[in-house]
């Protein structure tokens, strides 16, 4: 896994060393201390969710590991207590996760986090999985995000979700070894023992 000093940072966003430390003291950026030392470091996807989030400029160095962080996992349902469940698997397998409560919310992590799929759920309030798989697929720069879609439709309304681009389709409920498998077979079998590094 690489990682950053905070001196690297500081170059990178063209900014004082204490500016890198405020910002990880004040939590806006995810650093940690190396053991027996004092210095923080920052993961590189860290450093690229801090850089997504407050619309700074990616550094030419960092371009190509911009394109996807492909151990993040964006789990959208608006049911808190299922899109809690599925996080509990995933990262008990070793993929990093963040969560979106419905569609709107799934459009701007997705630009801003860029993660390698997103298990989607069909039945939301507002704009429904249906209209994510769509905006997904004609947006530069995520199209080529994996989706799995988890829903408690019917088989119709799950080949539909095929039909306007989705990768694959779980019903619910499912058992967690099916979700895995699925995923496992979406983004490659090593692809979360890397991500936890």
């Amino acid at each position: 896994m690489k990682t950053f000093s905070t001196g690297d940072i500081a170059k990178f966003c063209d900014v004082n060393l204490r500016t890198v430390i405020r910002w990880i003291e004040k939590g806006d950026l995810e650093g940690f201390k190396l053991p027996g030392r004092g210095n923080n470091r920052v993961t590189e996807e860290a450093f690229l969710t801090f850089l997504h989030r407050y619309n700074i400029p990616i550094p030419d160095e960092l371009k190509a590991c911009e394109k996807v962080n492909s151990g993040r996992i964006l789990i959208v349902d608006d049911e808190a207590q299922i899109a809690k469940a599925i996080q509990r698997v995933l990262r008990g397998a070793g993929y990093q996760t963040s969560l979106a409560y419905d569609g709107f919310r799934a459009g701007s992590q997705l630009v801003k986090e860029r993660p390698a799929l997103m298990t989607l759920d069909l039945s939301m309030p507002g704009i429904d999985g249906y209209e994510v798989i769509k905006f997904v697929r004609s947006s530069e720069g995520i199209s080529d995000t994996r989706i799995l879609v988890i829903s408690a439709l019917d088989e119709d309304r799950l080949e539909e979700a095929l039909a306007c681009g989705a990768d694959a389709c779980l019903q619910k409920p499912f058992a967690n070894s099916e979700l895995l498998a699925v995923i496992e077979k979406l983004l490659g079998p090593s692809v979360g023992l890397i991500a936890n590094g």
